[in-house]
């Protein structure tokens, strides 16, 4: 019998392909390793990769003519139009060229193409420095700004929740509203390209928790006859940074497969009016000298970085739907209330609040088998993760410097409100939105982690959706 605890890994582990073929984690890896990739397994497509000011996933693809050219493709990168990319965030076509840097070590293989190389890259101005309206640098300067005033690197993790819709045939009779819920087949269709998504994902490094079907089922209409389920994909906790590309490129996996299945793929936080939405939580664990702090069992004995965290996410949950709830059926999901937060409360176990402590399991000994997190349970499927990461860190920073965040952490625990108590409440449309924004808007322009012309586009994209929802 194998020893499982035996430290030589079978052939398919580590799970990142990149990490197997070149034999050393990606941390290590050099623009030449790569292009002796390319000699060695024939690769003759380079995709670099990035994130728009919409939040979408973007490519710039080459062919590399020679080995040379495909060097400089990944040492340098390339201009591309700033204008088009992060018009929305204050860029103008009078100023627009930018560079595209490849960051090497977020490479990976196309699973949709074979022989192309995917490289995620970062945004520079003209002056060789990042771009300050770029996601990529507002989240980058975010986290490192929380490292310097509070010694702490967070980690997060997204929960990406997904429908997905087929045209209903004679073999879909099993689905059933409220019951899908960790589902297997043949009572889920989804089943099969969910787990096609894990094993991509994996090979691509991006680390996942698991998987599984979730309640929401919306059958066969009189307007449609498409049947849809809900499932969710747990990533892993990562930095904040690759956190927030985890779940971009969950999207972009998720919706590749399902076109590839001739299926349509929902991230809209209501998919019809009276069915669950579609969540994207995200869960926090602070690290301190490379360990994961431990939350506990007593709220009034919470570590203080868990208390700035905390505090930041109750006293500017409203504000960071900016960022995390850019949708006008954002508002539905949340007044609906289905295990959705409508008040400013935070909790143990509670899946009504917006912030709470789950429960993490453990072994026979009573060992953790993964870190105690935070869960922030406010943001959709219409968030930007980079801008909505980077957000949530100013806002433990400006927790850090409360005269007492435990005080508003005490009028604000959801074992201790009632109905009857005047808590806050979270913002039911984009003009109460953009109103929480103006008024917080220096708690996001601290240190200059997001420019205030940056800001300005936020509250007029939030203004002008107002004006179309009249």
């Amino acid at each position: 019998m194998t020893n499982l605890l035996d430290d030589s890994e079978p052939a398919h582990w580590p799970a990142p392909l990149l990490e197997r073929l070149l034999n050393k984690p990606a941390a290590l890896w050099q623009a030449d390793d790569l292009v002796a990739l390319a000699r060695e397994y024939g690769i003759r497509l380079v995709a670099l990769m990035h994130v728009g000011g919409d939040g979408w996933l973007k490519t710039l693809d080459f062919a590399p003519r020679d080995l040379h050219h495909f060097r400089d493709v990944l040492s340098g990168g390339e201009r591309c139009d700033g204008s088009s990319l992060f018009g929305m965030m204050g860029i103008n076509p009078g100023a627009s060229d930018i560079v595209l840097r490849p960051q090497i070590a977020t490479a990976f293989m196309d699973p949709f193409r074979e022989g192309t190389l995917c490289v995620l890259c970062a945004h520079y101005g003209r002056d060789g420095k990042p771009l300050p309206e770029s996601p990529d640098t507002i989240l980058r300067k975010a986290a490192a700004r929380l490292k310097t005033l509070t010694n702490v690197e967070m980690t997060a993790l997204g929960e990406v929740e997904y429908f997905l819709g087929k045209k209903a045939g004679e073999e879909d009779f099993y689905g059933a509203a409220d019951r899908g819920y960790h589902s297997a087949a043949p009572f889920v269709f989804g089943e099969s390209l969910r787990r096609d998504a894990l094993t991509s994902l994996a090979e691509m490094g991006v680390a996942i928790k698991y998987g599984h079907s979730e309640v929401g089922y919306v059958p066969t209409g009189e307007k449609e006859d498409r049947i849809w389920e809900q499932h969710e994909i747990e990533l892993q906790l990562a930095p904040l940074v690759q956190s927030a590309y985890a779940v971009t490129l969950t999207h972009w996996v998720l919706r590749n497969l399902a076109y590839r299945a001739s299926m349509r793929l929902s991230l809209e936080p209501v998919l019809q009016q009276g069915h669950p939405g579609n969540g994207l939580h995200f869960h926090f664990s602070p690290m301190v000298d490379t360990q994961h702090l431990e939350i506990g069992q007593e709220n009034n004995k919470l570590p203080e970085s868990a208390t700035w965290l905390i505090a930041g996410l109750v006293r500017y949950g409203g504000t960071l739907m900016a960022f995390g709830n850019r949708e006008s059926t954002s508002f539905l999901r949340l007044s609906q209330a289905k295990e959705a937060p409508s008040s400013v409360t935070w909790g143990r176990y509670n899946r009504k609040a917006l912030v709470r402590l789950p429960i993490v399991a453990t072994d026979e000994q009573g060992r953790l088998v993964s870190p105690e997190t935070i869960e922030f349970r406010l943001s959709d499927g219409s968030a930007h993760p980079q801008l909505l990461l980077a957000g949530i860190a100013q806002t433990m920073c400006a927790a850090r410097a409360m005269p007492d965040p435990r005080k508003l952490l005490a009028t604000t625990e959801a074992e201790h409100v009632s109905a009857n108590d005047n808590v806050m409440r979270i913002p039911k449309g984009f003009h109460e939105v953009a109103a929480v924004l103006k008024r917080d808007r220096e708690v996001f322009e601290a240190d200059g982690v997001f420019p205030p012309h940056v800001i300005e586009h936020t509250i007029d994209q939030l203004d002008r959706k107002h004006a179309m929802t009249l």
